[in-house]
């Protein structure tokens, strides 16, 4: 545990409330290497977040941004897009998301301390709170963090919460990137956030998103056809009219008229649907419906052989997992592959095992990645998973020798 006394002081700041105020903040923060970032924001109802806040803290004062009442970002933006500023986050998803919205730009290069805790010995979703009382034995107040951001003035708990957040990430940041750094894995963690971003910048296919629906695997055929075009038709209709999806129709909803149909607004009714939402949406509702009843059966869509159905697979996923362990102290203290990667001389590497854990490789989303395109893929190089590219490649393709060899 670390002695750190400005942990208990909090920073000075700034309320940045003008466009002049802006640059300032934005021209001092480029001359530095690293910053820290948070935003604040509600989204209850709507379908997009509603951005209340912006703090940035530049390791001399922190800078609570006002977008209220800010109408030029262009220093902003420049800042969020400069190459030679690494922006700090903390469970950065939301934040990307934010950053996108309002401002179509992502913030590059990014590293998040989550993400780069998981590779001194933390889960997969450490708080902030969690890891300034590990590391420091500070205990961070997050009283405020459901209040309304959108409201003015912002209450002094308010400020107080906003200038923590950054203010705090800051020497936890140092901390983790000192410790990264010593066994170069630095590298790979910054690999991982910025994969964050990239899947961010991919568009988004409505008419795949029927797969992700709650129970969707239990339907097949038509009644699965009209999930994935009602599916599709819900998030348009919430993204246009900036509307959270289940104030358009509660997901359990759309289910049940997908697997069971119907004809007109009284059935909708029956099928457990609210009023509003049949009032509102019912026409359009049948409308698909109708649609997809004149449907070829060509057009319906089917499922991927499903992976648990693989013969073996609950005892194939353990011994993968077995695998992973079996090479992973070789792997994280002898493999040129990673060096070679990387570009590094294979120097000053022998204790990661020590610290990183197996979950960066075994965790189920990447297992079941790989046994996907392993199975039902056929093995394709340009669908290649998680397991078989960038640094964790070197573990990937020992699983794909065992494979190829059980």
């Amino acid at each position: 545990m670390v002695n750190n006394n400005r942990l208990n002081k909090i920073s000075d700041f700034i309320i940045v409330d003008d466009n002049d105020k802006l640059k300032t903040c934005c021209t001092q923060a480029m001359r530095k290497n690293f910053i820290t970032l948070d935003t604040e924001f509600v989204r209850v109802r709507t379908f997009y977040p509603k951005l209340g806040l912006i703090q940035l803290y530049d390791g001399d004062v922190v800078s609570l941004i006002d977008p209220l009442v800010i109408t030029d970002f262009t220093p902003f933006i420049k800042l969020l897009k400069n190459q030679n500023v690494i922006k700090v986050l903390h469970a950065c998803s939301e934040d990307l998301d934010v950053f996108k919205h309002a401002f179509n730009t992502l913030p590059e290069p990014m590293l998040d301390t989550q993400v780069m805790a998981q590779f001194l010995g933390a889960g997969n979703s450490a708080g902030l709170a969690t890891l300034l009382k590990q590391y420091f034995g500070f205990e961070m107040d997050k009283g405020a963090t459901r209040t309304d951001w959108l409201i003015r003035p912002l209450s002094e708990k308010q400020l107080n919460y906003a200038v923590a957040d950054v203010a705090y990430l800051y020497p936890l940041y140092q901390l983790l990137a000192q410790k990264l750094q010593k066994n170069f894995w630095i590298l790979a963690a910054y690999e991982d956030c910025q994969a964050l971003v990239a899947k961010l910048n991919c568009p988004v296919e409505p008419e795949k998103l029927f797969r992700k629906m709650p129970q969707a695997q239990k339907l097949q055929d038509l009644a699965l056809y009209r999930l994935q075009r009602l599916t599709a038709w819900r998030y348009v209709e919430a993204r246009d009219r900036d509307l959270a999806l289940n104030f358009v129709v509660k997901a359990e909803n759309l289910w049940k008229v997908a697997k069971y149909g119907a004809k007109n607004n009284f059935d909708l009714l029956e099928l457990g649907l609210h009023p509003q939402e049949v009032r509102i949406n019912g026409k359009k509702i049948l409308r698909i419906l109708e649609e997809c009843a004149k449907a070829d059966p060509f057009e319906y869509p089917v499922w991927d052989k499903f992976l648990y159905k693989v013969s073996g697979y609950k005892q194939l996923t353990q011994d993968l997992r077995q695998q992973i362990r079996k090479n992973f102290t070789i792997f994280l203290c002898h493999s040129d592959e990673y060096f070679n990667y990387f570009k590094l001389a294979p120097i000053g590497f022998r204790k990661t095992s020590e610290t990183i854990r197996t979950e960066l490789f075994s965790n189920k989303k990447l297992i079941d990645g790989f046994l996907k395109w392993y199975y039902l893929d056929g093995q394709d190089k340009a669908k290649l998973p998680n397991l078989l590219k960038g640094w964790r490649k070197p573990i990937g393709k020992k699983l794909l020798n065992y494979m190829k060899t059980r």
